[in-house]
């Protein structure tokens, strides 16, 4: 089986933010924004069935989304993933800021970037609360 966590793009939060806001500005326009944030949650490394279950999943959610981190090298790796299309991409967009960095290096990342990014704004009140839990979900593992 392949690795189901996802692999750092950047090499740090603050670079993987950055890429991602150029990357959101390169479209016009929120259907092209989703469309490009759909894309991402496909790339998303295969998340092992026996993982969806209820001792993986995110609470404060709507769509189901899975969590699972492991510690290499003094490291956090995450793999994600969601029952709903945009919310795969927004938890690929997650893990591409946070998969991969130092406790120190997640818990100095507030997650204020979503709204930054107008990602917050953009998405339903729902889907916004959903991606703002699976943020503190991560910094919860990072600061154990």
């Amino acid at each position: 089986m392949s690795d189901p966590f996802v692999q750092p793009e950047e090499p740090t939060a603050a670079a993987a933010i950055a890429a991602i806001r150029e990357e959101l500005e390169f479209f016009d326009d929120w259907m092209e924004r989703y469309q490009f944030i759909i894309e991402l949650g496909r790339k998303l490394p295969a998340f092992p069935e026996d993982w969806a279950n209820d001792a993986h999943r995110v609470p404060g959610c709507q769509s189901r989304v899975w969590m699972e981190a492991t510690d290499r090298d003094d490291r956090l790796y995450f793999a994600g993933a969601s029952d709903a299309a945009i919310v795969s991409g927004l938890v690929a967009l997650l893990l591409r800021v946070y998969s991969g960095r130092s406790r120190d290096e997640i818990a100095a990342t507030d997650p204020v970037f979503l709204k930054d990014l107008g990602l917050l704004e953009a998405l339903s009140t729902n889907r916004g609360n959903g991606i703002a839990a699976m943020a503190r979900k991560v910094r919860e593992v990072a600061a154990q």
